[in-house]
């Protein structure tokens, strides 16, 4: 990968994983977030646990990691899906349960609409799995309302990661 000539960007990645030791699978991946070339993590939400939504399985834990990176949109893309294929997700079916699932939620203001890559994640106000880490990092993204309509969906906080 070449040196990017771009100025750094503040991105939110939203992690989550329902297979296997889903809390170190997501410790690693927030882990793994620094450790991506160009790349700083800024910040890390709590761990959640959260009930399937749309999709199969166990309970899901998740977080929300904020970065800020000089990869493009893209290359950042293609490195999320290789930390998924590193910890061993395959894409079976939409929905099926993940080893780890890494989202693009924000990329700066960027509003990409492409084949590959939607920003902002087109269903990231629907999910209190995204919304309730995402309001500890950035507070102003969410809004009550957006709180409101997703409060029927189970999901709590772990204490202590």
């Amino acid at each position: 990968m070449a040196h990017p000539t771009r100025d750094p960007v503040d991105a939110y990645v939203a992690v989550g994983a329902n297979l296997g030791d889903a809390v170190a699978s997501v410790q690693q991946a927030l882990a793994g977030l620094a450790q991506l070339p160009h790349t700083e993590l800024i910040a890390a939400s709590s761990l959640y646990r959260s009930a399937p939504w749309q999709a199969l399985g166990p309970s899901f834990i998740n977080a929300v990691a904020h970065i800020r990176t000089a990869l493009s949109a893209p290359d950042l893309l293609a490195a999320l899906h290789l930390s998924e294929q590193s910890a061993g997700r395959v894409r079976s079916q939409q929905n099926a349960p993940r080893t780890l699932d890494l989202d693009l939620i924000f990329y700066g203001d960027a509003k990409i609409y492409s084949r590959w890559l939607t920003v902002p994640h087109p269903r990231w106000m629907e999910r209190a799995f995204v919304l309730l880490p995402l309001q500890e990092l950035a507070p102003r993204k969410v809004i009550p309302v957006m709180l409101h309509a997703v409060a029927e969906q189970p999901i709590e906080k772990l204490t202590g990661r």
